[in-house]
């Protein structure tokens, strides 16, 4: 049944992200706030779907913490979900994204016209100073900022791997960075077909204020997702059976 649900919601994701691209297209018209609503649009019916066909949940907690304005958003990534399932809570958000994603037709030209963040990975040092520049122009605005610290989705359960990125862009932007944990790998792993029944756990950290030198923060921010992460996961482990199931794609923390 995890199979047929799996296959049955990938087609309605697909098909429903196409039929939104499509009669979406008139928001371009509109400008970028236009765009990010049809994003949220995306988000919450993406949602309806995984819980309608797979059983599959998201409680989100500690919303209390998210400030209002500038922010700089950064998320563990374990998972394509957590792309699309964030945005709802934000109403004029960025993504930091690699510049390939806008050459895809229809999508891609949604990505611009949002005024989204794309960078050339190419050149480690270019791509960060064009990223600051970017992000500065964003928070000028009252925008927020979406980084994942980790660059790349990691399995639940694999060591942290933070880049130096998110804490060069907090220090040079002087703006509070939200920190956020969860556990969505254990539902919808990466790179895998199946999506499985159960409660993605969300959890919104305190944000941290800016004036941290760069390796302080650094440390803060993996140490508060990181923990809050692990506890997330075994919460999951203890209460929803099939979250078992997916845990088998990652190495134990310990044995590496």
């Amino acid at each position: 049944m995890i199979f047929i649900r799996s296959a049955l919601f990938n087609l309605m994701f697909y098909a429903n992200t196409i039929v939104l691209m499509i009669l979406g297209l008139p928001t371009m018209l509109f400008g970028r706030r236009a765009v990010l609503s049809l994003a949220r649009t995306w988000s919450r019916s993406s949602l309806f779907l995984l819980r309608v066909i797979c059983g599959t949940r998201a409680e989100f907690r500690g919303l209390e913490n998210i400030p209002k304005g500038a922010l700089l958003i950064a998320p563990k990534h374990q998972s394509f979900w957590e792309t699309f399932a964030l945005a709802r809570f934000f109403d004029d958000f960025s993504y930091v994204l690699k510049r390939e994603l806008t050459y895809i037709p229809f999508f891609g030209w949604y990505l611009i016209r949002a005024e989204q963040i794309a960078i050339d990975r190419a050149s480690a040092q270019k791509a960060l100073r064009q990223l600051t520049a970017k992000a500065k122009a964003l928070f000028a605005e009252g925008r927020q900022l979406f980084l994942f610290p980790e660059g790349t989705r990691r399995p639940p359960g694999a060591p942290p791997a933070y880049k130096a990125g998110v804490a060069y862009v907090y220090e040079k932007t002087g703006i509070p960075c939200l920190p956020v944990a969860l556990n969505a790998g254990l539902f919808w792993p990466r790179r895998r077909f199946l999506r499985f029944p159960g409660t993605i756990l969300v959890e919104f950290l305190p944000a941290i204020a800016p004036g941290m030198q760069r390796d302080a923060f650094l440390r803060e921010l993996e140490w508060r997702i990181e923990t809050a992460t692990d506890r997330l996961i075994a919460e999951a482990a203890r209460n929803e059976p099939a979250a078992a199931m997916a845990r088998s794609e990652a190495a134990p923390r310990d044995s590496l």
